[in-house]
């Protein structure tokens, strides 16, 4: 999986999501370059959840349904 930023450019790729304890562990690469591990915990996640309303959490349901933008380089 990899994130983009508005330009298209590939910000991180992620090699593996892990369980360790409560939290999400989510490993991979910036810039394809720096190894680094992102760890989420359950209080953050919850903090996410707040931040959605209701059409982002309708898009969330869908988006592994949907075909891929060509907007990115």
């Amino acid at each position: 999986m990899k994130i983009y930023d508005a330009q298209g450019m590939a910000l991180m790729s992620v090699k593996r999501l892990e369980r360790d304890g409560n939290d999400l562990v989510i490993r991979g690469k910036i810039f394809d370059a720096m190894p680094m591990a992102a760890r989420l915990t359950p209080e953050d996640a919850r903090a996410a959840l707040k931040m959605l309303d209701l059409k982002t959490m309708l898009f969330l349901l869908t988006i592994l349904f949907r075909k891929s933008s060509d907007e990115r380089g």
